[in-house]
């Protein structure tokens, strides 16, 4: 067994507002974790482990690694180091890439592998029993996708920090949605945790638009340090549904 590493205050700050904004965990929940075991999910790992510890309910924690048998991803490392924290770790392996060329249409390769991703988290956390799904996007994803909705397909749209999925047996919360992308790589560095990098030729061999409004974005708010936060409050809607003040539980003070 080995200790969790102790994430920064501003991580679990972060962290902690918006799961209590958006009730996101409840007492007696069953979270897992979608841990492809990169930099953000690698820190919102040891972030819920942290909060497990201090909140004034019990919720349950495992994680699960989908490998899509890319000779690119090697996901070993973390079968060594996950279930040294003391948690249930579920690996599911299915080869997406082969399959995406066999039945893949319109949709790029990303999308397709998304969905495919998804789906099997899903599968997972209904087989061993869990009831939320914990992903990692961050403030970054969140704002590159509202600008990428709306540029280019002409919709206002991001990621939401909290919903039922379309089946209603599965509530899925993104705990990092006020974090930035700069505090989980900054954390990953300095613990050190054990980062594996994806390298899949079909996503990252050639620049994307969401690597292009990447760009854009750190170019825009060198002028503008209120970039971020300003989109946050105009994204707030689209988000979903925060819990109001007077009927917030103890899980905010208790979280951070």
């Amino acid at each position: 067994m080995i200790e969790p590493v102790k994430p920064p205050r501003s991580l679990l700050t972060a962290a902690g507002k918006a799961i209590g904004d958006y009730a996101m965990i409840q007492d007696g929940d069953r979270v897992l974790l979608g841990l492809s075991g990169g930099k953000d999910s690698l820190s919102l790992l040891h972030v819920l482990l942290d909060l497990q510890k201090k909140a004034p309910i019990k919720f349950s924690l495992a994680a699960c690694t989908i490998d899509p048998l890319s000779p690119d991803y090697d996901p070993s490392p973390l079968q060594d180091y996950v279930p040294q924290l003391g948690i249930p770790y579920f690996v599911e392996r299915f080869p997406i890439l082969e399959q995406a060329k066999k039945s893949m249409t319109k949709d790029s390769y990303c999308a397709f592998c998304s969905r495919m991703r998804r789906g099997m988290l899903y599968g997972c956390a209904r087989r061993e029993g869990y009831n939320v799904l914990a992903l990692a996007q961050h403030l970054d994803d969140a704002v590159e996708t509202f600008l990428m909705s709306a540029f280019f397909g002409g919709k206002l749209r991001t990621m939401k920090a909290h919903y039922v999925n379309d089946a209603g047996d599965l509530r899925i919360i993104r705990p990092f949605i006020y974090a930035r992308e700069r505090q989980t790589a900054a954390f990953a560095q300095n613990a050190p945790l054990p980062v594996v990098h994806e390298n899949c030729p079909a996503c990252f061999g050639m620049p994307t638009e969401r690597m292009h409004m990447k760009t854009v974005l750190a170019e825009l708010e060198q002028g503008n340090q209120n970039l971020f936060s300003n989109t946050l409050t105009a994204m707030r809607p689209l988000l979903g549904t925060m819990v109001e003040k007077k009927r917030k539980r103890e899980p905010i003070a208790a979280l951070t």
